[in-house]
């Protein structure tokens, strides 16, 4: 287990507070909210069915009828058995077994069968696991994820239900209702407490005789949009990812205000108003989010559908501060950078290292991307995913600008190794006759080196050229090393985008529309190397590179170009 640093004490130390003084400010403002130990209120009938905006995979029924049942990238065969006696192959199968979000494929396949399949599986998990209050199945973003999906598709489970397995469902969901109740204030801080009290939100308003709670929900509800929610419409992860995530759910529960004749709350609203801009605002051509901090290839189809929400009224972000990303955009092309500080330990769960990297498209072929995040079946992929080295950044002597923090009851708090460094991160955007200019800097290297990594990148007005400088020197004054450092300045490419070197400083890049580009450099030596792309469903994918390689006694530049080059046939 690696030592802490006394900074890194005091932090945890911090950390631990502050999860406790977040518990106790949103208890205060939730007022005469309890914590219920009584009986949970009976329910008889829903009053709406809220909708699921999460897009459905029907292909998951077929598995079952071949006695297979797929979750977060593992299959098992059930041999006849229930999933709820299979040996779960991870976490996150279970994870995703006990939060029935998979009841949307069943109800898409719309057969008696599948209902019936349905049912039973809630019936069973009632009968096994209902009264249980620890494990997986209790776990509150577990247990918040439930409710939602049986709620969402109560049509499903209760349409042409017998009494009995009708009675046995809602008074399950009445159960867990309450005990969601007691538990979500014990969720750590950040998405997992909000998706808890986005659950409730829509238990209140869907199941008679629950609407009593709805007003303490709704003040909960609102303290934790106002601090996860970051005035440009970032979340407080970084994480472009839960933005969608959480778009999904705020979406369908605003439509339950409006079906139950309620007022939206204002901070619901203000969420929802900010967080569409942000999501366009870090969109690429092809439409995929740019994959910083989280973001994995699985986001696609819920991304198109938060988008459709979006009908272009909001007015567009200039440039995202508090969240620390920054757009340029010129012609069909679209360059997003990553200029933020990690967020705080708590939420730097799946921070990583990526500071000044950016993503790039090309009308709706994408040209250089990040490493991305690997699926729940590929978790041993996770650390190199977080490292520089899978970042369009720079390198140096072999290190990320950013560390993880391993230590086991860090990990505990917050889920995952947190990030930390850089700790200062300086950037502006600027216009030039048309062309867009980002001058960024950050100090990661400077604990380690002395140096600081500037990026200056300028996209042309056309889009048709995008200029790069990275510079490595001293904070304000000269430095000499010691010795020579190796560094390295890493171009990925999508899987599929083919790549060679045209001379000595010069690679040709086609994409797969046919477009070429060429990279050139002057300062360092270029080369096309492997790479692997994480944001795969099925695991990682090969795909090339192109490095430029050098060693810095202190002070070192490198200017670069990609240029798209004329249509026609390469000789």
């Amino acid at each position: 287990m690696a030592e802490l640093t006394l900074k890194e004490r005091l932090r945890k130390a911090a950390l631990t507070v502050e999860t406790t003084k977040r518990s106790t400010i949103v208890t205060a403002l939730a007022g005469p909210l309890k914590r219920w130990t009584e009986p949970s209120t009976p329910v008889d009938h829903l009053l709406i069915v809220p909708t699921d905006l999460r897009v459905a995979d029907p292909s998951f029924w077929d598995e079952i009828a071949h006695g297979q049942f797929g979750l977060a990238g593992s299959i098992v065969s059930l041999r006849g058995d229930s999933p709820f006696e299979a040996t779960a192959p991870s976490i996150a199968w279970a994870r995703e077994l006990h939060g029935f979000g998979w009841l949307r494929n069943l109800a898409a396949v719309d057969t008696e069968e599948a209902r019936e399949t349905g049912r039973r599986l809630a019936l069973e998990w009632t009968i096994r696991f209902g009264n249980r209050r620890e494990g997986v199945a209790a776990e509150p973003a577990v247990a918040a994820r439930r409710l939602i999906a049986w709620l969402s598709h109560a049509n499903l489970l209760l349409e042409d239900a017998d009494g009995e397995t009708y009675g046995l469902i809602t008074a399950s969901l009445g159960r867990q209702f309450a005990q969601l109740n007691r538990s979500w204030r014990d969720t750590p801080a950040g998405y997992e407490r909000l998706l808890a009290l986005m659950a409730l939100g829509f238990a209140a308003l869907s199941l008679a005789g629950h609407d009593r709670q709805l007003k303490d929900i709704e003040t909960g509800l609102a303290a934790e949009l106002a601090w996860q929610v970051l005035p440009d419409g970032g979340h407080v992860t970084r994480n472009p990812a839960l933005l969608v995530e959480v778009l999904l759910d705020l979406l369908p529960l605003s439509q339950c205000f409006t079906a139950r004749d309620r007022a939206l709350p204002d901070q619901l609203s203000d969420a929802i108003q900010s967080m569409l801009p942000m999501l366009r605002y870090l969109r690429l051509g092809d439409g995929t989010l740019a994959r910083f901090n989280g973001v994995s290839g699985a986001l696609t189809a819920g991304v198109a559908t938060v988008v459709a929400y979006d009908d272009g009224s909001l007015a567009p972000l200039r440039e995202a501060r508090a969240s620390g990303y920054a757009r340029l955009a010129c012609g069909d092309t679209v360059v997003i950078a990553d200029v933020g500080r990690p967020p705080a330990l708590a939420f730097s769960a799946t921070a990583q290292a990526g500071c000044l990297s950016f993503e790039m498209s090309a009308g709706k072929e994408l040209l250089f991307v990040n490493g991305g995040v690997p699926a729940p079946a590929s978790a041993d992929w996770l650390p190199a995913s977080r490292a520089t080295a899978s970042h369009n950044a720079l390198t140096l002597a072999e290190r990320s600008s950013s560390r993880l923090i391993t230590h086991r009851k860090l990990e505990a708090l917050t889920g995952a190794p947190p990030l930390r460094y850089p700790d200062r991160v300086d950037w502006r955007l600027d216009d030039e006759a048309g062309a867009t200019i980002l001058e960024a800097e950050h100090d990661g290297y400077h604990r380690r080196h002395e140096l600081v990594h500037k990026r200056r990148l300028r996209l042309a007005a056309d889009g048709q050229r995008l200029e790069g400088c990275d510079r490595l020197d001293g904070m304000g004054a000269k430095v000499r090393l010691r010795a020579d450092l190796p560094y390295a300045i890493h171009f990925h490419l999508m899987p599929g985008v083919s790549c060679c070197l045209e001379a000595h400083d010069q690679a040709r890049i086609t994409l797969k529309d046919g477009q070429n580009w060429l990279l050139s450099a002057t300062g360092a030596m270029l080369s096309v190397e492997d790479s692997a792309y994480f944001a795969e469903s099925g695991g990682p994918r090969a795909a090339l590179q192109i490095v430029l390689r050098g060693v810095t006694f202190g002070e070192t530049e490198v200017n670069w170009a990609v240029e798209r080059q004329a249509e026609g046939p390469h000789e």
